[in-house]
């Protein structure tokens, strides 16, 4: 078995463990072959790569940190993307959470605060061939207000309420998915939905781990 097969072998065994909470007993199958096709390895520091394909994540500089294969593979699956729609990404990071969106539709929209990590992203997506992204160095609090309004918004940070700015951005039918919760080790997975009305619903799925949000609120 590959090393990429084994993570997808993981990542199903941890989506069969979480369906009590989460209510997905299965990962949509395009999303598991996106994320079969792009190489982890490659967002990885090169101090970690042995490690590249452990269902965990890893740091990447800058206090920030790759995200666990499974949480990556799930908040792909809840925001549901599909090959028309315009979907934001507030944290670019390491760029491959954007890799595997930028697989699944014709155009992506992703804000990093941090200049350094915006730039060897941007580098890293550019050498790999992904020409059908849009990137932005700033606050992803306040969205992208001139790009709005967008299907799905993935937040892959933790805020300490949902921001308002991006419930505005939200188009009608479309999907918010991000951690929320004021302490590390006390945050849950969110999914906001937004009705054709313009009417919020929101559920919470199961309890994450993720770094903050930053900025100057």
């Amino acid at each position: 078995m590959s090393d990429i097969q084994g993570m997808l072998s993981d990542i199903q065994a941890e989506a069969n463990y979480a369906c009590r909470m989460t209510g997905r007993t299965h990962l949509n199958d395009h999303i598991l072959d996106a994320m079969g096709r792009v190489p982890r390895q490659r967002f990885v520091n090169k101090t970690f790569r042995s490690h590249a394909y452990d269902n965990s994540p890893l740091p990447i500089g800058k206090g920030q940190t790759i995200s666990q294969p499974f949480i990556v593979a799930l908040m792909t699956d809840l925001v549901a993307p599909q090959r028309s729609d315009k979907i934001l990404e507030v944290g670019t990071g390491s760029g491959y959470q954007t890799a595997v969106l930028a697989e699944l539709v014709e155009h992506l929209y992703t804000v990093e605060i941090i200049p350094k990590l915006a730039q060897k992203s941007r580098r890293r997506l550019e050498k790999e061939g992904y020409t059908n992204i849009s990137y932005r160095v700033d606050d992803g609090y306040f969205g992208w207000p001139e790009e709005s309004p967008f299907d799905a918004i993935m937040v892959t940070a933790a805020a300490e309420e949902i921001p308002q700015p991006l419930l505005d951005q939200l188009a009608p039918g479309g999907r918010l998915v991000l951690p929320v919760g004021k302490r590390l080790y006390s945050q849950d997975l969110i999914l906001v939905t937004k009705d054709h009305s313009g009417q919020l619903h929101s559920s919470r799925l199961l309890p994450v781990t993720f770094v903050p949000l930053t900025g100057d609120r």
